[in-house]
């Protein structure tokens, strides 16, 4: 398992388009996952101790930001052959056992992660109104454990913020996880 941390957030860079399947097979764009002030895309799996350690903080987090016009979208790249964990079935297993208040997607060919640029799980795109990106960030301190309760939650006001204002933090801590599982 290899650790590595995305690049900083290239503000303004457009949200690029998808369509992809949920885990129950039904077909999600970007224009109707986005949300009245925002989206936020995330590239997350069901292995990764990184993952593992926030998926409680990212279904809170996710379920207040609806609160603020932010809709969330998950997308799950890995090669789910040699990552049995990353399959369908566990997909719609996780998405159940935690709740998930957004669609949890599908990236068979990887395509969307590379358009995106995505290079871990987790990876965090948040974007404004206009769909352009406004933060490229951790969630918080958490890393294979999970940070304390009072943790700042960096994801969380750079989302509020830019459902506010349209724009992102000029300082984001980038996220940490496991590399991408990508297809040889």
């Amino acid at each position: 398992m290899v650790s590595l941390q995305p690049p900083v957030c290239d503000f303004g860079r457009p949200a690029v388009d998808f369509s992809l399947p949920d885990v129950d097979g039904r077909i999600w764009t970007l224009e109707q996952c986005r949300g009245e002030n925002g989206l936020l895309v995330m590239f997350i799996c069901n292995h990764c101790p990184y993952v593992k350690s926030i998926m409680d903080r990212i279904v809170r987090d996710t379920r207040e930001l609806l609160g603020f016009g932010v809709n969330s979208v998950a997308i799950m790249p890995n090669d789910a052959v040699e990552y049995p964990e990353d399959s369908v079935d566990n997909m719609r297993r996780i998405s159940t056992e935690f709740g998930f208040p957004f669609p949890y997607l599908i990236d068979e060919s990887q395509q969307v992660a590379r358009a995106y640029g995505a290079v871990c799980t987790p990876d965090f795109f948040g974007y404004n109104r206009n769909l352009e990106l406004q933060y490229r960030g951790r969630l918080d301190a958490s890393r294979k454990e999970a940070a304390a309760e009072n943790a700042r939650r960096d994801l969380f006001e750079g989302m509020k913020q830019i459902a506010d204002t349209g724009r992102g933090p000029e300082q984001q801590i980038p996220s940490m996880g496991c590399s991408i599982k990508w297809r040889e």
